[in-house]
C-alpha cells in the first residue's frame, strides 16, 4: 500500500472533528508583527482531547506542526509553512476564580486576564496589563514588566508532555529565571493552563496603577504599529535599547520594517514589511552591538520556518 502524501494526510486531518480547520491560511493574520507566509492547515483546536488526538496523528504521520497562542513573540518567515499550525487562541480561554486564586487556560490573553483580575479586586497581575501575548506564552518565557514576572504569581502549571500525558509542575519545577522556564528545554511540552496565587486588593487602586502604566506605555512605546514588543532580552549592565541607541540605529529602516523612533528595542511594521525585513533589522542590531560593545544580544522573539 502506497504511503499517504501530505495532501491526503491533511484531508484526513480535516475530517477528524478537532475544531475549525482552514487550508492555506496566511500567518500574517495571526501574529502581532502582521507578517508570515501561509500554512498548509490552520486548526482552531476545540478542546484538550482534540489537541491530544491531533498531536498523536501529526507525530504518527511525521507532519511538521507548530502551536501558537496570540502570535505575539513569533517571527514566521515569508515562505509557506508546509505543515499544521495548531491555535489555542480561540477555545482555550477559560478562567476560574476561587477567592484570590485563578486557574487560567493557556490561550487567555494577558491583557484581558489583568483586567479580569482587577474586576475581582485581585492584585499581582498589574504588570501584565500591557503585554499582548497569551498566558501559555507568558509562562513559557516567564514574561514580565515593571520589576515583576509570571514566576511571582504562578504556583502550578498543567502541561501536555511529549508522551501526550497531562502532568503538573510546581513553581520550583518550572525552573523560572529571567525570561526562561524549563519549557524552553522541552520544546514538545505544551502549557494547557496555570494556577495563579494573587492578593486581595482595592479595585480602584489596581485600576489606577494599570491606567498610569498604560499612559506611560502610550508615551514611550509604539503601541499603534504592529510589533512583537521588546525584541531583545536585556543584557547585564546596560539595557538593550540603550545599546541599540548608542549604535545610532534608532529609527533605522529596512524595507517596511523600522527600529522604532519611540523605543529602540521595538521593531515595528510600517504597513508593508516582510518577515525578511524584520529579521534583517534584528541581525543588523545584533551585529552592531556586538562590534561596538562586545555584547551578544539574545532575542525574546522566536524564529519559525526560516
Amino acid at each position: 500500500m502506497e504511503p499517504l502524501n501530505l495532501e491526503e494526510k491533511i484531508k484526513r486531518l480535516t475530517q477528524m472533528d478537532i475544531g475549525e480547520t482552514i487550508e492555506n491560511e496566511p500567518l500574517y493574520k495571526h501574529t502581532t508583527f502582521k507578517v508570515g507566509g501561509p500554512c498548509r492547515l490552520y486548526v482552531k483546536v476545540k478542546d484538550i482531547d482534540s489537541l491530544k488526538k491531533t498531536l498523536q496523528y501529526l507525530k504518527q504521520e511525521a507532519i511538521p506542526y507548530y502551536v501558537i497562542g496570540r502570535g505575539s513573540n513569533l517571527l514566521f518567515s515569508d515562505k509557506e509553512f508546509e505543515g499544521v499550525i495548531l491555535s489555542l487562541n480561540e477555545n482555550f480561554q477559560k478562567i476560574d476564580v476561587n477567592s484570590s486564586e485563578m486557574e487560567v487556560q493557556a490561550g487567555t490573553g494577558l491583557i484581558y486576564l489583568a483586567a479580569q483580575a482587577c474586576k475581582y479586586g485581585l492584585s499581582g497581575l498589574e504588570f501584565a496589563g500591557g503585554i499582548p501575548g497569551s498566558v501559555g506564552g507568558a509562562v513559557f518565557m516567564n514574561a514580565g514588566a515593571y520589576l515583576s514576572e509570571m514566576s511571582a504569581i504562578v504556583t502550578e502549571v498543567t502541561i501536555l508532555d511529549d508522551h501526550l500525558e497531562i502532568i503538573k509542575l510546581s513553581n520550583e519545577e518550572m525552573q523560572f529565571s529571567y525570561r526562561h522556564s524549563v519549557l524552553q528545554d522541552h520544546p514538545d511540552w505544551l502549557v494547557l493552563s496555570c494556577h495563579l496565587a494573587l492578593k486581595p486588593g482595592e479595585r480602584t487602586q489596581i485600576q489606577n496603577l494599570m491606567d498610569k502604566r498604560k499612559e506611560k506605555r502610550m508615551m514611550t512605546q509604539p503601541w499603534n504599529f504592529p510589533s512583537a514588543g521588546s525584541i531583545f532580552r536585556n543584557p547585564d549592565g546596560k539595557p538593550a535599547w540603550q545599546c541599540i541607541d548608542e549604535c545610532g540605529l534608532r529609527g533605522k529602516e529596512i524595507g517596511g520594517a523600522q527600529i522604532s523612533p519611540k523605543h529602540s528595542n521595538f521593531i515595528v511594521n510600517n504597513g508593508y514589511a516582510s518577515a525578511r525585513d524584520i529579521l534583517d533589522l534584528i541581525e543588523l542590531a545584533r551585529k552592531s552591538v556586538k562590534e561596538r560593545f562586545d555584547i551578544d544580544l539574545h532575542t525574546e522573539v522566536r524564529l519559525v520556518n526560516w
